[in-house]
């Protein structure tokens, strides 16, 4: 009877421990389905997801499931984010920042033609304080410089292919939601399907011309992350996307091969 007893014990202790297990797990989650609903409806993906087009207004006419979602994001504490896995922490940053910029551009939609527009000679839109999360109001700015590329938490590049700043120049929006289960996989795929877009990367005339994103951010690909020390390494590995011949990667082994950067399209990326 003893031994039963013990068993039972045993067997109970297992199943509350893999209960808690599971609440636990479930806790260092966050439900983006209602952003990943709204992106599978009003973003319209082009060749391939190389691109994407935004239905504003129909993220207009859908407010009310926005207004649920960025008010989920704000009751978010500090203390639970914290607590989360990294890959989650960053998904949960990714996703607020691409929604908030929705929300940004419906404060003047229809009466817009990009995203500049919003902003004065005195300060851009980006550095707007209108945004409530983890117990501060901030600014786009603040999510992508400070929460992300500003913590030594995350030093992931691949994030400039993932933020989207509502503009025909920007990486496109990705019509799901990113999540810490398949962050990995998803950034790795929006870092190919970019360097894919010969409109923002390409060989002119056997010289590389590069999206401005690789100026404006080639620090970010020289910090280490995956062993990368400069912008050349980089681009290397993404050959095949890039489209080089061995010739043209053997120039940029060498650092025989200083890109150009075009001219960024800060025009709405809005449905035609």
């Amino acid at each position: 009877m003893k031994k039963l007893r013990l068993l039972v014990l045993t067997l109970l202790s297992v199943s509350f421990a893999g209960l808690f297990s599971a609440q636990v797990i479930a806790a260092n989650t966050f439900d983006h389905s209602q952003w990943d609903a709204l992106l599978k409806q009003y973003v319209l993906p082009l060749n391939g997801g190389q691109a994407s087009q935004v239905d504003y207004q129909g993220f207009a006419d859908d407010k009310a499931q926005l207004d649920r979602y960025l008010a989920d994001l704000s009751k978010v504490k500090s203390g639970e984010f914290d607590a989360w896995p990294k890959d989650e922490q960053l998904a949960f940053l990714i996703n607020a920042y691409n929604a908030w910029t929705v929300e940004l551009i419906l404060t003047e939609w229809p009466d817009l033609d990009s995203i500049k527009d919003l902003g004065s000679f005195f300060s851009s839109p980006w550095s707007k304080s209108f945004i409530p999360l983890l117990g501060e109001t901030r600014s786009l700015d603040d999510i992508e410089h400070t929460l992300i590329r500003g913590s030594d938490r995350y030093q992931d590049p691949r994030i400039h292919f993932a933020v989207n700043c509502a503009s025909i120049g920007c990486p496109a929006l990705r019509n799901e939601a990113y999540t810490g289960k398949r962050l990995d996989a998803q950034l790795d795929e929006q870092t190919r399907l970019f360097l894919q877009d010969r409109s923002r990367n390409r060989i002119d005339n056997g010289k590389l011309a590069l999206s401005s994103i690789f100026k404006w951010y080639r620090e970010d690909f020289e910090k280490g992350w995956k062993g990368y020390s400069s912008l050349e390494q980089f681009l290397v590995d993404h050959a095949v996307d890039l489209s080089l011949n061995p010739e043209e990667v053997q120039k940029l082994k060498d650092k025989d091969m200083p890109p150009r950067f075009l001219d960024y399209d800060w025009s709405l990326n809005r449905t035609l």
